[in-house]
């Protein structure tokens, strides 16, 4: 088992990307033409919650805790779940997303998220 490949980029970067190409967001990214993200798949079970989404930007300050409540909904969304691992298992994917912030967005702590599930399984495959 292989650790999974995933990457971040933000949709309005024109930077080339690597791999399959999964929208990671909830809502369509404002401005951006379907065709232009010729995406893979776009996982909207995969994205926080309307609610969640809508606390976090309420303040950044709640940044700190919205890891874990996202991992929580993730955990309540084991299909979108196996969704992403199945991506990652046939190789690199990059995850868009449209957040502004790069070290604050749902998509990298969906990355995250998805190593830790991976590095458990192969762990419990281990053991």
């Amino acid at each position: 088992m292989i650790r999974p490949e995933i990457h971040l980029h933000r949709v309005y970067d024109t930077a080339p990307t690597i791999g399959a190409r999964i929208l990671v967001d909830r809502l369509w990214p404002r401005g951006v033409a379907k065709a232009r993200l010729a995406l893979d798949d776009w996982i909207r079970d995969a994205a926080p919650s309307d609610a969640l989404r809508h606390w976090v930007h309420a303040d950044p300050a709640h940044w700190a805790d919205f890891p874990a409540r996202y991992a929580d909904e993730l955990d309540h969304a084991p299909d979108a779940v196996a969704r992403c691992l199945d991506w990652c298992a046939r190789g690199p994917v990059t995850f868009l997303y449209a957040a502004k912030e790069p070290r604050r967005n749902n998509a990298l702590v969906l990355r995250d998220y998805l190593i830790a599930h991976h590095e458990k399984e192969r762990r419990h495959h281990v053991d």
